[in-house]
């Protein structure tokens, strides 16, 4: 992995750090290739049991790094589709797949792709100065980095053609306010805050966190007899996992439960 995004395994939370502060941690193919390395190493290491994503420096992230695509320099038009399809969309379907928590700390400004990955994740914690923009009209392009199918589901229609044609930026307290993120903090405890979340999201049952996003993440998809029936097949799952008989004996015995996510 090179270091535009920096890593560290502690307590079971693998911490993936975004890492270009000077250009506001803005992607580029090495970034997206190196993070989605980060999503496949938490997805295929059972000593990961939760991932934290945020940024270094004072963003969180610009979105595409637009340095390299300059129109007045001539050449062929890139084909954004093929961009999409080779560097985000693998991205943003391990992040909403991985059956483990994630934690997304917005350190900053979140735009364009890099707040669609943002909102992409599990749990969101924003500092108070963070704000999230939908920056794609300003460029003449459509929300991607699964935005267009996010922001409806967190906010509803109005408010998300609203935040996608204006380009607003929307402060993180409003976010949260709007459901949009799980909550806004002050700045100086954001990392405090989102660590010990993510420690404790990793020393839980993390067998029954995968099925429980596996559920929320399909349910808008299902009608309410399918849910019912979605829940009652991965309620059996969990019921024969070892950490349902851990969560009960300790319940019983009074005492803290030593879950292993299995």
């Amino acid at each position: 992995m090179t270091d535009t995004v920096l890593t560290g395994l502690d307590e079971g939370v693998l911490t993936l750090t975004l890492n270009r502060p000077d250009k506001l941690n803005s992607f580029t193919p090495e970034m997206l290739g190196a993070l989605q390395a980060g999503f496949e190493r938490a997805r295929d290491d059972a000593e990961i049991r939760a991932v934290l994503l945020t940024g270094a420096g004072r963003g969180f992230c610009a979105g595409q790094d637009l340095g390299g695509r300059d129109p007045r320099n001539g050449g062929e038009i890139p084909d954004l589709g093929t961009t999409l399809d080779t560097y985000y969309n693998p991205l943003l379907r391990l992040i909403r797949g991985l059956e483990k928590p994630v934690v997304c700390a917005v350190n900053g400004v979140a735009a364009g792709a890099g707040a669609n990955v943002a909102l992409a994740c599990d749990i969101v914690l924003a500092a108070r100065s963070a704000t999230f923009i939908q920056a794609f009209s300003k460029i003449g392009l459509v929300p991607d980095a699964g935005g267009s199918w996010l922001l409806p589901r967190l906010v509803g229609e109005a408010r998300a053609k609203g935040l996608a044609l204006t380009a607003e930026p929307l402060p993180s307290a409003t976010a949260a306010e709007w459901g949009m993120i799980w909550k806004a903090v002050d700045d100086a405890v954001l990392m405090e805050e989102a660590t010990a979340l993510a420690r404790r999201l990793a020393a839980g049952p993390t067998l029954s966190h995968g099925l429980t996003k596996r559920l929320i993440n399909g349910a808008a998809s299902r009608s309410f007899d399918e849910q019912l029936d979605h829940e009652r097949d991965l309620q059996a799952a969990a019921g024969r996992s070892e950490d349902y008989c851990e969560g009960v004996t300790a319940f019983l015995e009074k005492r803290p439960a030593g879950f292993r996510g299995r």
